[in-house]
């Protein structure tokens, strides 16, 4: 994931999983800005429905001009680069799908929010989920559609999700998501996750706590536990990997589901 370190600490591996032909496209010229985490994206953005379909002419959802912290990194694109390194080397990266498929039952409805270049999504597919990924970044969905063809991937953002796009068994948040939002805009993204759950469907979120990459916030732990509380979510599992090795002030993994009325 652009911006997120390989961690094995974290057990965030980062690994390409097929669904038919893994194709990575090389590097072109020009000045590109691919992003993973970015969820908000200035001026307009045309939105499709979670069944593929585009939205009639003239419904245009208006998006804060809000940078996010992912677009204030202006991290450049070096993203095909990177990717067809990790293949080539082996890395797995295959953690956070790995744990996600243990929380479901086979052939549950997932959505992937901020899924970047499809690598989680495509994981998860090939464990024979039924997942939608939504990323707002044009360039990285171009990429996840020339890397895992097939693969179900919207150009949408996910402050613009409700609850008519669900239920959902499962939301996957990682790879640093939350933390390269749009100052002030957390609450908001777990609220629209929260409302797409299904009815004993459960979010996982996992993010760097100690030493972010470049331009992410810190999240304290208390802070990010009070937003989940403010949004009507708890906490049933906080890990310290996406092994589930023990909470610790370095990176945090949680599951999460609907608060108890």
């Amino acid at each position: 994931m652009v911006g997120e370190r390989v961690d094995p600490a974290a057990g965030g591996e980062v690994c390409v999983c097929d669904i038919q032909d893994v194709r990575v496209p090389q590097p072109t010229g020009g000045h590109q800005e691919p992003r993973e985490a970015g969820l908000l994206t200035p001026g307009t953005l045309r939105m499709r429905g979670m069944d593929g379909t585009t939205l009639p002419h003239g419904e245009l959802t208006s998006m804060t001009t809000r940078r996010t912290r992912w677009q204030e990194a202006g991290q450049s694109g070096n993203f095909g680069r990177r990717f067809a390194e990790l293949i080539a080397s082996g890395e797995d990266v295959d953690g956070e799908a790995r744990l996600a498929d243990t929380l479901l039952p086979r052939g549950a409805r997932v959505l992937d929010a901020g899924a970047g270049m499809g690598r989680v999504a495509a994981a998860l597919l090939r464990r024979g989920h039924d997942v939608v990924a939504i990323e707002p970044d044009e360039a990285l969905v171009r990429q996840a559609r020339e890397t895992y063809p097939g693969l179900p991937i919207e150009e949408r953002d996910l402050l613009d999700l409700g609850p008519q796009d669900g239920p959902f068994d499962l939301v996957v948040c990682v790879g640093n998501v939350i933390v390269y939002l749009a100052e002030g805009t957390e609450r908001r993204a777990l609220g629209a996750m929260r409302d797409v759950l299904g009815e004993s469907g459960r979010i996982l979120v996992g993010f760097h706590l100690q030493d972010p990459p470049a331009h992410a916030r810190t999240y304290p732990v208390e802070e990010f536990e009070a937003d989940l509380a403010a949004v009507g979510l708890r906490v049933d599992l906080r890990a310290g990997t996406y092994q589930l090795h023990p909470a610790n002030d370095a990176y945090g993994v949680w599951i999460l589901s609907r608060a108890q009325a």
